[in-house]
């Protein structure tokens, strides 16, 4: 004897049925378009999507923009960036596997109080997989997308390799891209020599990049610097860090020496400001 459901119920189930079709459909279109991220292991990115993004901006607004990028080892940045960078943007970073899940909840609880978004979660492998792949849009796919990816990242790469890759990579100012660039640009010195006071100033830099200026801080960024310094000799980093030798570029970490302020012979420079 068939059972035949109330019509009432049948109505429901069908629109059911549809979205639960089309969510399926989303999820695997987003799973199945996932870039591969395990030759990061050994190839060091020399582009990514914030840069390819900068670049067609200042395109479409017809102006030039220069491109100040070097690649340096772990082992070349300083040990007081390293410190920083954790603290200001996650200090959690050693121990969760690419989303921390207790900084995601206090931040849904602090942005509900407020009734807007004031604090973001987003941990530092999170802040790689969106630079370098996806864009800076506060799309649900993108955030799905982003999230995933990270958890690709923890599981191909060592926790030093994704963050040697984010401190070579991410914007450090308008055109300005990783530590070297940054601490050469603003300071005239390697990444390599920057000191605690200076890479505080970097440190507090990272969450508007285009706007605050480590060579000339705001009265905010010192404010940020003040409350990093205070932090950095809670981080502990490993004792000993080996990261793997890479492929894509020929070595630069020994970079000639440059008149102080001057933008090192390797850096890729186009454009003006």
């Amino acid at each position: 004897m068939k059972i035949r459901l109330p019509k009432l119920v049948q109505r429901a189930a069908r629109p059911l049925a549809v979205l639960c079709a089309a969510g399926f459909a989303i999820l695997a279109y987003v799973y199945l378009t996932l870039p591969d991220v395990r030759p990061l292991a050994t190839v060091n990115p020399t582009s990514t999507a914030f840069m390819e993004l900068r670049q067609g901006e200042a395109a479409r607004e017809g102006r030039g923009l220069r491109h100040v990028h070097r690649w340096v080892r772990y082992s070349r940045i300083s040990q007081n960036l390293k410190r920083a960078v954790l603290v200001a943007e996650d200090d959690a970073f050693w121990d969760h596997e690419g989303v921390d899940l207790e900084q995601i909840r206090q931040s849904i609880e602090i942005n509900l109080e407020r009734g807007r978004a004031v604090r973001g979660a987003s941990t530092i492998t999170q802040q790689l997989a969106k630079n370098l792949y996806l864009s800076p849009s506060r799309d649900p796919l993108r955030k799905l997308r982003e999230l995933i990816i990270a958890r690709r990242l923890e599981a191909a790469l060592t926790k030093a390799r994704i963050l040697e890759i984010y401190l070579n990579v991410i914007e450090w100012g308008d055109g300005i891209w990783g530590a070297e660039a940054a601490a050469r640009t603003y300071f005239g010195i390697p990444a390599s020599a920057l000191s605690a006071e200076q890479s505080a100033l970097l440190a507090g830099a990272i969450s508007n990049p285009r706007r605050l200026n480590p060579a000339r801080p705001s009265r905010g960024l010192l404010r940020r610097q003040s409350i990093i310094l205070g932090r950095m000799g809670r981080v502990t980093l490993p004792a000993a860090v080996q990261t793997p030798a890479v492929i894509s570029q020929p070595r630069q970490d020994d970079p000639p020496t440059d008149e102080p302020g001057s933008v090192p012979a390797e850096s890729s420079v186009s454009g003006s400001n």
